[in-house]
């Protein structure tokens, strides 16, 4: 593939802004034996359900990388609408919203803004989405509770 060079030097490149310039609130970290693979750890943001919780993410960007956009997973288990029981993640930027343009970067900040504002309507767990809708208070409730018995650090 002609373009494998230069989909490397954008990897490369994008890699050393995370570490140069991190993203408030974010750890990404490159994998040693794979520059695709990131291992990423977001702080729940501030006056959110989430606010304290360290969470684990796995990114990876596929072959087909900027054109596709980068695979997210959630590693910690957490009670949000939009994040499914595997660790899946409903945003709009990681299916159709996806272009070329945008970076791990931009990718990573969407994720940290998801966990401030879930969005019930567009939901990828129909159960909390459900929860959320009817009683939005209890569903915060119970995040908070998962988020203390599943994202602290031990």
């Amino acid at each position: 593939m002609a373009d494998s060079g230069a989909l490397t030097k954008r990897i490369v490149k994008e890699s050393a802004r995370l570490q140069q310039e991190p993203v408030p609130g974010i750890d990404a970290i490159v994998d040693e034996h794979n520059p695709r693979y990131f291992k990423v750890v977001i702080d729940g943001p501030s006056e959110s359900p989430y606010e304290g919780g360290k969470f684990k993410v796995e990114l990876f960007l596929p072959d087909e990388y900027p054109m596709a956009p980068p695979k997210v997973r959630f590693m910690t288990k957490l009670y949000h609408p939009n994040i499914d029981k595997l660790g899946r993640v409903c945003l709009d930027i990681l299916k159709e919203k996806w272009s070329p343009a945008l970076q791990i970067r931009t990718v990573l900040l969407s994720i940290q803004a998801l966990l401030s504002a879930p969005n019930p309507d567009d939901f990828l767990d129909a159960d909390v989405a459900e929860k959320w809708k009817a009683d939005e208070h209890g569903a915060k409730a119970i995040a908070r509770d998962w988020t203390q018995k599943y994202a602290r650090e031990s």
